[in-house]
Order: structure tokens, then sequence, then C-alpha cells
């Protein structure tokens, strides 16, 4: 089985876990998630199955969005409610016009600073593995991209935002960082991902609903087809002797087709996908992705399928 489910990861499990669970309820041993969740987070975790994981990639680079719930007048060490208090602060004088203000700054292009209880490696070791050792390393910050963020709720000392944001993004830095801006400390109380990419938690499945598919034999209606993480980019059609060409690794340079009975174009590179975009058998079947090259003016395939 190839594609992925679209699993709502419950509070208290580890992302590695649902993997494990996942690999041992299918038989299938090519498993991998796209994007960490913290144990204490909930929401959107994307599982791939066999030729899947391939697509994990773009997952992983795809644009997410999260509910989270901050709350002032409290910083630790993890950023989060399970660390040890740092510092403390009193936030009753913050008003949600100083609140939103603050937000503000937190828009855009920003430059973050992994958490030391990250799974960002220094020297080929974990952050989070020298912090449980009371080692602190001196991390440099990080671009990432917040493409919108709303306050949701003000219920001092606990604030609720929405954050629709870029690969790479802390929520819990952006919770500790609002705190140091407000002069009160802050941390992050509850994170929900809503979305990842093509996937929504409206549709995710819970654990329980896919052990019982699992048990009962229907859990292959809960899996995507591998494709729909790219549905976004520019698709084409071409014929079975371009559809060899693909397999068999060489370049192409597409011309128009007029009277063919499949499309073979050259989509644009600025179109969504930038210089990728998604190929099909003529009967329908996803062969792979090729990426363009600029200076050869070719499609070079990336990534078969078929």
């Amino acid at each position: 089985m190839d594609g992925i489910l679209n699993i709502n990861k419950p509070q208290g499990r580890t992302s590695f876990s649902i993997v494990a669970m996942v690999k041992r309820l299918s038989g299938e041993q090519r498993v991998g998630h796209a994007g960490t969740l913290d144990p204490a987070a909930t929401g959107v975790l994307p599982v791939c199955l066999g030729r899947g994981t391939r697509v994990i990639e773009f997952l992983v680079d795809a644009t997410k969005a999260y509910r989270a719930e901050i709350e002032l007048g409290v910083a630790t060490d993890t950023y989060d409610a399970s660390g040890k208090v740092t510092q403390t602060g009193d936030p009753t004088g913050i008003s949600q016009g100083q609140l939103e203000s603050a937000l503000t700054s937190y828009c855009g292009l920003i430059k973050q600073t992994p958490p030391m209880y990250s799974a960002v490696k220094y020297q080929g070791k974990p952050l989070y593995k020298l912090a449980r050792a009371g080692i602190e390393i001196e991390r440099e910050s990080r671009p990432t991209k917040i493409h919108h963020l709303e306050l949701i709720n003000f219920k001092p000392p606990v604030v609720t935002i929405e954050v629709v944001c870029g690969k790479g993004t802390y929520i819990r830095s952006l919770a500790h960082d609002l705190g140091q801006t407000l002069g009160c400390g802050a941390n992050l109380k509850s994170l929900v991902r809503l979305r990842c990419g093509f996937f929504d938690i409206k549709d995710a499945v819970s654990l329980p609903q896919l052990e019982d598919a699992f048990h009962c034999g229907y859990w292959q209606h809960f899996v995507y087809p591998v494709d729909v993480v790219l549905s976004h980019w520019t698709a084409m059609v071409v014929s079975d002797t371009t559809g060899q060409t693909i397999r068999n690794g060489c370049p192409l340079v597409f011309e128009s087709t007029k009277g063919t009975g499949y499309l073979e174009r050259h989509p644009l590179v600025s179109t969504p996908g930038g210089n990728r975009c998604r190929v099909y058998t003529p009967d329908g079947c996803f062969l792979g992705v090729l990426r363009f090259n600029p200076e050869r003016r070719q499609w070079q395939p990336e990534k078969v399928f078929l």
C-alpha cells in the first residue's frame, strides 16, 4: 500500500510511536511522518507509507496552520508547560491592544532561535539530549515566515492565537519570544496543528478509528494517493513513449503537440510548485515528478513512481 494517512495525533503520544503503530498494523516497513509534533501537541500528523515516503520532503516544506494557547507570566526552559520555570512576571497590566501590537511584530519574514529542547542537531547530537544533560549551546537564529497570525481570544493570562506559517517555525519559540517582548515571560500551554499542506484536521482519522479500520480490514479507505500532496503543481499527461523516457531517467524538452491525443505542454516555471511538475500516463496513473533545469531548458525526472 502506497499513500498517506491523515492522522489526528492525540496528546501524550510521540510522532515516532504513531509511525511504529502504523508499521505494526499495516506490515509495511517503509513508514514515516511528515513533521514532528511534540508529545503534548495534537492534530494533523501525515504518515506516509511505501512509496508515499518519497514525498515526505514536499510535505515537510508545506505551509502549516496551528491553534496555540499561550500562558503569560511564566517562562520555562522548554518554552512549553512541561518545562522548569525560568522566569515569572505579572501580566495583569497587559491590554489587548498591547498584545495585538506585539503579535504584529511576528508577522512576515522573521528570525527564530530554536529552543534547546528541540531535534535540531549540534555536532551530530540533538539539542534536547544536550539540554537534558544540563548543557546549553548558543544557537544561530533561523529565518522563517509567518503568513498569518490572528488573536482568537484573550482571557488573561491565556492568549489563544491561530498561526499560518512556513517550514521550520517553532510555535514554542513564538510563545517564548512573545513573553519576552511583553516583559512578563510566557510559555506554550497547548498546541493543535490544524493543517499541513493538503491535509486538514476536519478530515483527520483518530487512532481508535484507525485501529478499528485495521482490525476490520478497511484501513485502506483512509489512505490518500501519493500525488494529493502535489496537487497545487502543474500536471502533464504524456504518451507511453515519453513515459518510458521518464522511467529511464532521461531529460526532456516539451514542444507544442496540438492535434495529438494527449497533452504534452511546457508548464510555466512561475506556476505553483515553482520548477517542478507532476506527470501522468494516458490512463491517468501518476508517473512521477519532473524538475526544470533553467540552464539547460530541460525537465529532469526527479522521482518516478511507476
